[in-house]
């Protein structure tokens, strides 16, 4: 119970340090998580609550670093000492991490509360005797004021819906608690509340949920959508407040409720021309949406810039195994449409997915590379991420290895591996866990490479050229843009693989 005779008290929300260099650190470095975010500042409108949140990947010049890795929470507690701290477990590879941290904050004599999507199942009691005194099952926005109003003593922590907690040695789990519908109820996201933070990306949000039921994803449920004014207004108090210019629009698949996203892009399109500034949006899309021009069109003119595409394989066994109801040559064809409209295309993959059937595909590694070199090539894609496949808790894929008995062993490949860069159950024949790893360093170090350094200063030699004698000036200039930002991207990869693997030989 905390003490009544405080005046004020302090909640504080972390985001746990990946467990080493990851090819997404850079990324990390200039963004934040959005539900860490949504949740502290419903909790800084309770009275005499202050809220503030440590994202450990994004602490920038001034943010309090530990010698090993992350936050130093030994100053952070001498300097604002809080009373309840939230832990972000929405990445499995940070557990480990997440732990620790809980287990010190303990030991302060804090209360812990967990939440995210790793939490489930058996993971549940593995928490609550880890440093954690509470989970939150679902979403948090309603939940975590709830229960520390609660813990406070201003209700029963029985009749707090989606919880978790241990009482008298046992889990005792509370009823379950509706996901959000009403999103107007929610105040806007204050990134304000984020410590140390260089924000040059801002995710943002309109859709929660997805109804495509893919193997390996732990998003499911029913879309629920907020009004499109909503995500206007947000974006427009980050423009007018922050200065914000970047945006990443994190629905799992934009383009859902079809005439609302329509109704938004022109909206964006209307405000970007009133106050005379081009902003700039990355969102992701499912493949078919190519089909519908006048949404494609609507989301150029909004400039939404770079679309996020999982296409997961160029293998048909591997997308059927997925549950992806669509054919490698058709993914061709629909990339193209994106390219004519202008898009740049990020292409995401799962190298080696595990199929259903034992014995019924065999491909070699070396095979399974050359597939993915020419669909890459084929389809044009301005940049790439190649993952291993990860059988993440809650999801089918994880109940389907765990039934087959292929998942490796906690004890000997724990959480902290669970981020896509790693081998993380025994892989089809003839494939080796070795093999499978070795493959996706060669394919994403084959795609980011340092020769690109050399295309630069061509691309920059050849610009007046290409402006104005092959193309009129605003052809020539999105057809150079897009050719030298590519070759800019892929050396910078470059810098970046070889350091993640640096981290890992």
């Amino acid at each position: 119970m905390l003490d009544r005779k405080q005046k004020r008290f302090r909640f504080r929300v972390v985001v746990p340090a990946y467990p080493a260099f990851n090819i997404y650190s850079n990324i990390a470095a200039m963004t934040t998580s959005l539900g860490p975010v949504y949740v502290a500042t419903n909790v800084n409108k309770m009275p005499n609550w202050d809220a503030e949140v440590i994202d450990e990947n994004n602490l920038r010049l001034h943010g309090p670093k530990s010698q090993s890795g992350g936050a130093d929470h030994a100053l952070l507690q001498e300097e604002r000492p809080a009373d309840i701290v939230g832990l972000y477990g929405g990445l499995t590879s940070t557990i480990p991490r997440l732990y620790s941290v809980g287990r010190f904050y303990k030991e302060q004599g804090a209360i812990t509360i967990a939440g995210g999507q790793h939490f489930v199942g058996d993971n549940i009691r593995d928490a609550l005797v880890s440093g954690i005194d509470y989970i939150v099952l679902g979403e948090g926005e309603e939940t975590v004021p709830e229960l520390i109003a609660a813990i406070q003593g201003k209700g029963d922590i029985a009749q707090v819906k989606g919880i978790a907690y241990r009482q008298d040695g046992k889990v005792v789990s509370t009823a379950y608690r509706e996901p959000l519908r009403d999103f107007e109820k929610l105040p806007f996201p204050d990134f304000s509340l984020v410590r140390y933070a260089r924000l040059k990306v801002y995710p943002v949000e309109r859709i929660r949920g997805c109804g495509m039921d893919c193997e390996f994803c732990t998003v499911k449920g029913e879309p629920r959508a907020a009004p499109a004014g909503r995500l206007l207004e947000q974006i427009q108090r980050l423009v007018e407040t922050r200065n914000a210019k970047h945006f990443f629009i994190v629905d799992d698949l934009f383009g859902q409720y079809r005439a609302e996203t329509i109704e938004f892009c022109e909206r964006i399109k209307v405000y970007q021309n009133r106050i005379g500034q081009r902003l700039d949006f990355t969102a992701q899309i499912r493949l078919d949406k190519a089909r519908d021009r006048q949404l494609l069109l609507a989301m150029r003119q909004a400039n939404i810039n770079m679309l996020c595409i999982g296409f997961e394989s160029p293998i048909a066994e591997e997308l059927k195994a997925m549950n992806k109801h669509i054919q490698p040559q058709e993914m061709l064809a629909l990339t193209k449409i994106f390219h004519q409209f202008g898009f740049l295309v990020h292409g995401m993959f799962i190298f080696g997915y595990p199929l259903e059937t034992s014995g019924s595909f065999s491909m070699t590694a070396p095979e399974r590379v050359k597939r993915y070199k020419t669909f890459i090539r084929q389809a044009r894609l301005d940049t790439i991420q190649i993952l291993l496949p990860v059988p993440l808790p809650g999801t089918q894929l994880s109940e389907r290895l765990r039934r087959e008995n292929r998942i490796y062993d906690i004890r000997d490949v724990g959480w902290e591996y669970y981020d896509g860069n790693f081998p993380i159950f025994e892989p089809d024949a003839p494939l080796t866990a070795e093999e499978l790893q070795a493959a996706q360093r060669k394919l994403m170090a084959g795609f980011y490479r340092f020769s690109y350094v050399f295309r630069i200063g061509l691309n920059v030699l050849a610009f007046p050229a290409l402006v104005l004698f092959f193309y009129d000036l605003r052809r020539g200039w999105q057809q150079w843009y897009r050719s030298w930002r590519n070759d800019l991207i892929r050396f910078i990869g470059w810098n970046i693989v070889k350091e993640w693997n640096w981290h890992f030989k």
